[in-house]
């Protein structure tokens, strides 16, 4: 069946578009008008050559679910009904893969169930965090508030996500480099040098005879057994990280390490005060609330000591007196959830906590990424230096030979 592109208003007057199937004009604004749709556009999309790939297929990502939330809190907002806004979502979904569960999900809500049931269906897709924000607004008659404020979180999230990864792919990507140009040299280079001054005979400096040696083994066994070794590497930690306990001490690890356990710390403290904060302003109750926190916090040490904090807190303490206890979350934060109990507006408090350490994680990348930059050039330049200048050594030497 042919597939038309249309732009149209709402009886509300919001401009909309998206793509709708019918097998003519006519009957595509016959169905948009059925839908409370004013069409002023209608043309037929060209037909699209897909070339499917095994295990190359569309994959969901984080950016598709914020701009369908967005525009489904945008419809609901707009008086629209819940069935037909996804509709008009399952239709001008750009991603195929999302645009089959919105079908799917509308397919559910249509047979009688809640959104929120509908979506739990696919947990991959919509985790726990997401579908209980969705039924606590479809119980309290916000849905719209509670789809803007969970796109709201999932931008922030999704923000700070990729400033960590740009502070860390820049070093790994500089040293890989550096790694590369020095084993290249090693291999291809010093090689040809090496035979020249055999050929010269006698003893040559120190530093050259490093290099040589460091050549000799890259070029034998040596470069396959570091190879294999980094191989091992990966795949052992590959399968540590798939068990509880590994990734436990894993992640303790990575807390402590100099520099980057900081900024971890910053990263983990901002996602659990936003997630909670959110959680708890949307009506969730909040032992559902710290459990929902703690399975989608990403590091074993800061889910320990949440889960270990709702286990006090439903034997009656305070939010703040278990969170101290486990030494994970730093006095201030103690302190300021404990204000936020206090007053009773510790919804609010979270958000400002989180904000904060945004903050803070913006200044950690900033200050990572200016300290290793410096670092990484003088590796790299030092250890190309050190080469060239050890290969130069024995030409200078026979150079005073000769004079």
């Amino acid at each position: 069946m042919p597939v038309f592109k249309y732009k149209g208003k709402t009886l509300q007057g919001k401009e909309i578009e998206g793509e709708i199937t019918g097998d003519n004009k006519e009957l595509v604004m016959a169905e948009l008008r059925r839908q409370a749709i004013i069409p002023t556009q209608i043309k037929k999309k060209p037909t699209e050559i897909n070339i499917s790939i095994p295990g190359f297929g569309a994959k969901i990502k984080e950016k598709d679910k914020i701009v369908f939330t967005r525009q489904f809190s945008t419809m609901i907002d707009a008086g629209l009904p819940l069935v037909q806004s996804l509709e008009i979502l399952g239709q001008q979904t750009e991603n195929p893969e999302l645009a089959k569960y919105i079908k799917d999900i509308k397919m559910t809500v249509e047979g009688g169930s809640t959104f929120a049931d509908a979506l739990r269906k696919y947990p991959k897709v919509f985790d726990q965090l997401y579908v209980n924000m969705v039924e606590a607004g479809e119980a309290g008659g916000i849905l719209d508030t509670i789809l803007a404020r969970l796109a709201a979180y999932m931008e922030r999230a999704m923000a700070l996500k990729r400033k960590v990864k740009s502070a860390m792919t820049y070093p790994i990507v500089i040293l890989v480099v550096a790694v590369v140009v020095v084993a290249g040299l090693l291999i291809f280079v010093i090689p040809q040098f090496a035979d020249l001054f055999t050929s010269f005979g006698g003893t040559l400096p120190l530093p050259t005879r490093i290099v040589i040696a460091m050549s000799d083994f890259l070029g034998g066994w040596g470069g396959l057994i570091i190879l294999l070794t980094v191989i091992a590497f990966f795949i052992t930690l590959k399968k540590v990280k798939q068990t509880e306990r590994g990734k436990l001490y894993l992640d303790r690890f990575m807390l402590k390490t100099p520099v980057f356990g900081s900024l971890l710390q910053r990263v983990a403290i901002a996602k659990f005060t936003r997630t909670l904060g959110t959680l708890i302003s949307s009506g969730v109750p909040l032992l559902d609330g710290m459990d929902i926190t703690a399975r989608t916090a990403g590091n074993k040490v800061i889910e320990k000591a949440v889960q270990s904090s709702r286990t006090s807190i439903s034997e009656g303490k305070t939010i703040a007196e278990p969170l101290g206890e486990t030494h994970v979350f730093p006095p201030m934060v103690v302190q300021m959830i404990s204000i936020g109990e206090s007053t009773g507006a510790l919804d609010t408090m979270l958000s400002k906590i989180a904000d904060f350490y945004d903050e803070e994680v913006n200044a950690a990348v900033e200050t990572l990424t200016s300290m290793l930059e410096p670092m990484l050039m003088v590796f790299l330049g030092g250890s190309v230096g050190f080469i060239l200048i050890a290969m130069y050594m024995p030409i200078f030497g026979l150079a005073n030979l000769i004079g």
